[in-house]
């Protein structure tokens, strides 16, 4: 469908879902049940992306509407050990070269399943907040420390700040001379890409080597907006990757993601990541076995091209790190030979070692 004029979405956050009452789906009871979930971990839908609901319970709904079984106390606040693993506030310093900086703790929509419930949109004695303060300790940080290379900037979504912080902690981190690329987390293109715009685009261009990763979890989300968002950024050399997070009842299905998939490279992103789910507390009904994630890449490898397949990832709990998985294509070793099984489950032989 044509895109409409940005006009259109000036009072877009303003205008903004944050209370079940708001939800014309929802019955009486449901809203009054669902409160209890709001005071927990806050709701927040930008009109625009409420717009792409069309029926309860659908992918849309699922991602963005309160569900009371995120009172369910299974799993943990911070599954991936990241305060633990911060030395300085709102820093994680997980792997050797490389460092996830939060700038913001705003989003345009809360998404459900969000690995960071326990801070996301709210204020939460149990953490650090977002400041002036916790960002000049960032980057001290990462000046005094010349071993990293990568900073990934996170939230919240960085996007959802004023272009002129933007431009500031890109100045300030691209000052640095030991950095080499700078990575962005963003949701923006996928839940307000009417917040992308040639100014702001200018700003991260700038910047450059900037990467943006951004999230799609289903083709719906796949709107005439959004390409014009992910265009513009590539437009301005900036490499689009996605992440997506496998999501029951929402795309566990080889059909879903090879949609999803094939549609990005046609916006010019990347398929980058598909996350199994973190073991986040208020999230296990999201959750798929383990198999389903495998199933959905044995349906796409062969099938389609390689440029649309993820790496399939559990970040594995207490901070251990993205371990990847993938299907199991060898059958054995045979006189010398391994025995490997294509896409179609032909069979195949291969020397097993090289010329001695």
């Amino acid at each position: 469908k044509k895109a409409k004029p940005p006009s259109y979405y000036k009072n877009l956050i303003s205008e903004s879902f944050v209370k079940p009452d708001q939800i014309g789906l929802l019955s009486q009871d449901e809203k009054i049940r669902l409160e209890r979930v709001v005071k927990r971990y806050p709701m927040f839908i930008n009109s625009y992306y409420y717009g792409l609901i069309k029926d309860k319970g659908d992918p849309i709904y699922l991602q963005s509407v309160p569900d009371i079984r995120e009172l369910d106390d299974e799993g943990k606040n911070d599954p991936l050990s990241e305060e633990s693993m911060s030395p300085v506030p709102n820093l994680v310093h997980r792997y050797p070269d490389r460092v996830l900086f939060l700038v913001s703790n705003r989003c345009a929509m809360y998404c459900r399943f969000c690995t960071r419930k326990r801070k996301v949109g709210k204020k939460n004695p149990s953490y650090p907040e977002i400041s002036e303060r916790t960002l000049e300790m960032g980057f001290n940080y990462i000046e005094q420390h010349d071993e990293i290379r990568d900073v990934i900037l996170s939230g919240g979504d960085p996007l959802m700040l004023s272009d002129e912080s933007i431009d500031y902690i890109l100045m300030r981190i691209r000052r640095i001379k030991h950095v080499e690329i700078i990575r962005i987390g963003t949701r923006i293109p996928c839940t307000y890409p009417m917040r992308i715009t040639e100014k702001l685009s200018r700003i991260i261009q700038k910047y450059h080597p900037v990467y943006i990763n951004t999230h799609f979890n289903h083709p719906r989300e796949l709107t005439e907006e959004a390409r014009i968002a992910c265009e513009m950024l590539a437009d301005h050399g900036i490499p689009l990757g996605n992440q997506t997070v496998l999501l029951k009842g929402v795309n566990d299905s080889v059909e879903t993601m090879k949609a999803l998939f094939t549609g990005l490279l046609k916006i010019r992103v990347r398929p980058y990541y598909m996350f199994q789910m973190d073991l986040v507390k208020g999230t296990s009904h999201f959750r798929t076995d383990i198999e389903k994630g495998i199933e959905i890449l044995n349906g796409l490898i062969g099938w389609t091209s390689g440029l649309a397949i993820p790496h399939f990832i559990i970040d594995t709990p207490t901070g251990g790190g993205k371990v990847p998985l993938v299907p199991n294509y060898i059958v054995g070793v045979d006189n010398g030979e391994i025995v490997l099984k294509n896409y179609k489950g032909e069979l195949y032989r291969y020397p097993y070692k090289g010329n001695q």
